[in-house]
């Protein structure tokens, strides 16, 4: 489990480089859902998604040395963006490796924020890359599997209860586990009677099949929600959610484009697939929820061009 000590001692860490990002209540929702429902829109975070928290925490406690390096990250989404913002903050040289054929403006916004990007082919290749520029000294940077990344994330949790201290559910999406597993470690920490419940798309729900199966599983990830795409969750992530989450619940692409619409149409929310996909999520088990329900929207990272090639279809 990821301590609540040390996701406070995190908060404390990365408060002066990230956002405290809004919790709005949303009629629309509530009344679809039949219940209250509330929107933590970590879309507003630096870089457009909660991933500044983790790598912020996990820089931040690199020592001096090491840092003056430099650090070594691999992501094709959100990860990217938040390394390379955490790695400004900090002052330090930062190189991303992302596969080929990742959505122009990740890698456009990735640079914008002062890292050095290196393009290769194939996610498992380019993974193995990005390993073998660290064996220089450079600390590799993991995106979703290392506790620190997810006290990091954990911060998140700690705002939704001090905003929501009624809070019964909280709907969290899955990618490689590093998220829900810091929002599970504090959400169940402060509110013990709070369930928390992961997310997952059609095509990159490897929680899904790590918990059918015990264990992770690697995977092909096709799902449109490019941000859930991770080839295996971490296997420290399955053993915190199946210790402390509800349940894992997958929808389909279409179910998230839908979540994509309904956040954009009727809360003036544009969110990622990756977070849209809580609405349909929570539609599922409309009838188990309690009184206070809260759909983390970790991401908003959307293209015009994404909109249009959704709406079209």
């Amino acid at each position: 489990m990821i301590p609540i000590a040390e996701i406070r001692a995190a908060q404390r860490r990365i408060g002066p480089f990230v956002k405290r990002t809004p919790l709005v209540s949303s009629g629309a929702l509530s009344e679809r859902l039949g219940t209250r429902v509330s929107l933590k829109l970590e879309n507003f975070q630096k870089t457009g998604s909660f991933k500044p928290r983790g790598a912020l925490n996990e820089v931040l406690l690199l020592d001096s040395g090491v840092r003056a390096r430099g650090v070594v990250g691999w992501s094709g989404g959100n990860f990217a963006q938040g390394l390379a913002y955490a790695g400004g903050v900090v002052g330090i040289p930062t190189t991303i490796v992302m596969p080929e054929g990742t959505r122009p403006n990740y890698v456009a916004a990735t640079r914008g924020y002062g890292a050095e990007v290196e393009l290769v082919p194939g996610v498992a290749e380019s993974l193995a890359y990005a390993r073998s520029l660290a064996a220089d000294g450079r600390p590799f940077m993991h995106p979703f599997d290392d506790p620190n990344m997810m006290a990091g994330n954990g911060t998140l949790g700690i705002e939704v209860v001090d905003d929501a201290p009624d809070v019964t559910d909280v709907f969290v999406s899955i990618g490689g586990g590093g998220l829900i597993a810091g929002m599970a470690g504090a959400v169940k920490a402060l509110v013990p009677g709070a369930r928390v419940w992961g997310v997952e798309t059609e095509g990159a729900h490897g929680m899904r099949l790590a918990l059918d199966a015990g264990h992770p599983v690697d995977m092909t990830p096709t799902s449109i929600a490019r941000t859930l795409g991770a080839p295996r969750v971490s296997a420290r992530a399955l053993e915190i959610v199946q210790a402390l989450v509800e349940d894992v619940i997958v929808v389909s692409d279409g179910a998230a484009i839908d979540g994509v619409i309904t956040l954009l149409e009727r809360a003036k929310v544009l969110a990622e697939p990756a977070a849209a996909c809580t609405v349909p999520a929570a539609e599922k088990v409309a009838g188990r929820l309690g009184s206070h329900v809260v759909l983390v929207i970790c991401g908003g990272n959307v293209s015009v061009d994404d909109l249009a090639e959704w709406v079209k279809e």
